[in-house]
């Protein structure tokens, strides 16, 4: 009888700290998600894959109806505002029709041809200033969107020994950076990404974590380090980086995927769901306005699952992930670590982690109103088959493109 009794209070309390969680929860989805994608060899074109804003809009809107997590998704300038602050009125007006805001705004320098030495760090200043002009005007559709991050991944780089200077670069950088702070208002935050290679493969300029984070000191206090899961060597202790980051008060935001070899951009938890688990840990572990504010965004590729039952699966897997975090106890987990109780200490890490919380998941939508079995009730609905008769034939027309 009395175990009874503690084993339905052990459930009771893990429900309400899962419930907790799950409701202070948001996960970023990303336009670009929702468009036709592929490899370095090609794209491959999907039905249903959106083909204008106002279908990403839509597709974004429909996973947050489905699991009450993703109210933002981010949007790529080039892509998704081609004329600029032009475009920021259809934007509104897409948020008011589907119900989703936009998230961060995602400056393009890498894809124009003038940027074939660098965009931030070419040696030519005319195109370090059209670089510039381009995140000035970024940072100004954020102000319009109120959108609160501007996040910044930089693809410059060199192949070659000697062919650039590096330091140079650095210096470059960070005199185009500090300019973009500076134009922020009080609300807008810089997020600066990091990545080893590629697609430079000599020297990236802004390579790891320690880089982002000196870049983004200097840039100024609203500018901080934005974490990219598939953006590290093989066997890197991710966790290790977010710890060092949430302890200086840098952290600012995650791109979420999965990879098996490098940058594979797979859907988040497909291949290292313990990682995310891990990685996850150390932020509920360490409550308080750091915390509270980081950003968590989707950014991987969906080229052979489709990508709204992808987008669905990776936000309910993000969920799953966050609520087992949660479920450590902490007061007893440090007592284990303080007495070097080893075995003990990580078999109560790794319970919280085998525990299946899918059932706590659905008990919390049901009390939300939102549909039990998300990725069930997107196969039910009709949306995917309806999106694909609209869009199939302009998706084979376009051949597939990002915008």
């Amino acid at each position: 009888m009395s175990t009874s009794i503690a084993s339905t209070s052990d459930l009771q309390h893990q429900q309400e700290r899962i419930f907790a969680a799950l409701d202070g929860f948001r996960i970023e989805v990303p336009s670009w998600g929702f468009a036709n994608t592929g490899t370095r060899f090609g794209k491959f074109v999907q039905a249903g894959a959106a083909t204008s804003i106002a279908e990403k809009f839509a597709d974004a809107g429909e996973v947050n109806r489905l699991t009450g997590a993703a109210p933002t998704v981010a949007l790529h300038v080039l892509w998704d505002l081609p004329n600029g602050t032009a475009d920021v009125e259809t934007i509104r007006g897409l948020e008011a029709e589907y119900g989703v805001k936009a998230g961060s705004i995602n400056p393009n320098l890498f894809q124009s041809q003038e940027y074939k030495f660098g965009s931030i760090a070419n040696p030519d200043a005319g195109v370090r200033k059209a670089a510039l002009d381009h995140l000035l005007e970024s940072v100004e559709i954020g102000k319009a969107l109120g959108s609160r991050d501007v996040s910044l991944w930089i693809a410059d780089g060199s192949n070659y020994p000697g062919s650039q200077s590096i330091r140079r670069r650095i210096e470059w950088m960070e005199e185009v950076l500090k300019a973009t702070h500076d134009a922020m208002n009080e609300t807008q935050r810089m997020l600066v990404e990091y990545k080893p290679f590629e697609p430079a493969f000599y020297h990236t300029d802004i390579a790891d974590w320690g880089m982002a984070l000196h870049l983004a000191r200097v840039a100024g206090p609203r500018a901080k380090v934005l974490v990219d899961t598939g953006h590290h060597y093989q066997g890197t202790n991710i966790e290790q980086i977010v710890a060092w980051l949430l302890h200086t008060e840098s952290l600012g935001g995650f791109h979420f995927n999965d990879r098996k070899y490098a940058d594979d951009d797979l859907t988040l938890g497909s291949i290292d769901p313990y990682q995310l688990f891990r990685i996850f840990h150390e932020i509920v572990s360490t409550p308080g306005e750091t915390t509270d504010n980081i950003a968590y965004m989707i950014d991987q590729s969906h080229n052979l699952k489709g990508k709204m039952e992808a987008m669905v699966q990776s936000v309910v897997t993000a969920q799953e992930l966050f609520a087992r975090a949660a479920l450590v106890d902490q007061e007893a987990l440090t007592a284990l670590q303080d007495e070097c109780r080893l075995v003990e200490a990580e078999e109560l890490f790794r319970s919280a982690f085998w525990t299946d919380v899918r059932p706590m998941l659905r008990a919390w939508r049901k009390a939300r109103s939102l549909p039990v079995e998300p990725l069930q009730e997107l196969r039910t609905s009709g949306y995917v088959e309806r999106i694909s008769a609209e869009r199939g034939a302009r998706n084979q027309a376009s051949g597939g493109s990002y915008a």
